[in-house]
């Protein structure tokens, strides 16, 4: 059992379950985290959880039951739609896919719930990390406080800044920006959408776009589509009028079915667009004493294998079990930690850029359709969900 003193960056899924974990084993920890309270923000749409990863991550940390009581019924169905509407793949959820859905906010909740009080700092926004010397950091926040500690967890999403201390890398633009949007209490106010999207995840592919996501009673979706770096800013687009954003995005699919069309014309007012980024495949550093990263701090990629969140979670198990079976010796705990770490996300961040390509391509769906006839179950790529940690 380690003594040193912890500091997690990031209160998103992967600083989370390594709380949890640790929590549960009488260590103590501190996370820092820049939004003012749990519910600052909406976390986005459903995530399936895998059994190989994040479930394996919700079982350390002694909440996997409590966790199935909060997945949906009927979540691991599939559709693959082409942009006329004709249904290519339409697979039904048999209960045994590995895979349950639950809302991105009910999992949030259970793990933030599952600490105690003290352990999450909300409204610590990090400046900077500095060393101070034989492996310990002095964090940097913006409302001028300060904190010390023997180890520094970078669990703080694409644009960490705890990153720099370990490496150099900055994610880049891979092409595809999407406008996410929810049809909320779909089966009562948006039956027909509902009909088109049903209970599970959406694939509707052709001509280099895409809509997709994950249905059930809210549908999260989003248009995706090759666009230049900036086009959120340069595009003209007025974002806070919802009206203007979607007949700017229904312009961009005007030869799209009327029913996949609806899906954007209903939409709620709350519209988002979110330009995707990636770290380089393969991503990884040289030890450096004292601090790590975790989830999208050290493999952000793109959406489209539906791997970010269970990398998260799974980044925060094992480097919970390296730090209870190293205790004190943290140069060995992040010896046995990373190098997994780094072999994962290369092969998660591989699956999803061939995801990437496999859905914006010139004649979608074809690919996608060959890439599931030599899978059982929908366990390819996915849509937007929001950051994985």
């Amino acid at each position: 059992m380690t003594t040193k003193t912890i500091a997690i960056v990031g209160a998103g899924l992967s600083g989370l379950v390594l709380a949890r974990i640790l929590q549960v084993h009488g260590i103590g920890s501190t996370i820092y985290e820049l939004e003012a309270s749990a519910d600052a923000r909406s976390q986005g749409g459903s995530l399936d959880i895998h059994d190989d990863s994040g479930q394996i991550a919700l079982s350390e940390a002694g909440l996997l039951d409590e966790f199935l009581a909060l997945t949906h019924p009927g979540g691991e169905a599939m559709r693959v739609i082409d942009k006329t509407g004709r249904v290519h793949i339409d697979e039904g959820d048999d209960g045994e896919g590995g895979r349950p859905e639950i809302d991105r906010a009910d999992l949030r909740r259970l793990l933030v719930d599952s600490l105690e009080p003290a352990t999450i700092q909300w409204g610590r926004k990090l400046v900077e990390a500095v060393p101070l010397g034989e492996g310990r950091h002095e964090l940097r926040f913006a409302d001028g406080s300060t904190a010390r500690a023997d180890l520094v967890v970078g669990a703080d999403g694409a644009w960490s800044k705890v990153r720099p201390l370990v490496s150099p890398a900055k994610p880049a633009y891979t092409g595809i920006t999407f406008v996410e949007f929810r049809l909320t209490d779909a089966p009562e106010r948006h039956p027909r959408e509902y009909a088109t999207v049903g209970t599970g995840s959406l694939f509707a592919a052709s001509d280099d776009k895409y809509i997709g996501g994950h249905g059930g009673d809210d549908i999260w979706l989003g248009v995706g589509d090759r666009l230049p770096e900036n086009w959120i800013a340069d595009s003209g687009i007025d974002w806070s009028d919802p009206v203007a954003v979607r007949a700017a995005v229904l312009e961009r699919l005007s030869d799209w079915s009327p029913e996949l069309q609806d899906l954007v014309r209903n939409s709620d007012d709350d519209i988002v667009p979110r330009a995707i980024y990636a770290l380089p495949v393969g991503h990884s550093w040289a030890p450096v004493c004292g601090v790590t990263l975790a989830g999208d701090a050290a493999h952000v990629m793109s959406p489209f294998a539906g791997e970010g969140a269970n990398l998260a979670m799974f980044d925060g198990a094992t480097l919970a079990l390296a730090l209870l079976r190293h205790g004190d010796d943290l140069d060995a705990a992040l010896a046995e930690y990373e190098p997994a770490l780094f072999a994962r996300g290369q092969e998660s961040a591989e699956q999803s850029a061939l995801g990437l390509d496999m859905i914006f391509s010139p004649n979608a769906p074809a690919e996608l359709l060959d890439f599931f006839s030599g899978h059982a179950g929908p366990a390819g790529p996915a849509g937007p969900a929001g950051p994985a940690d």
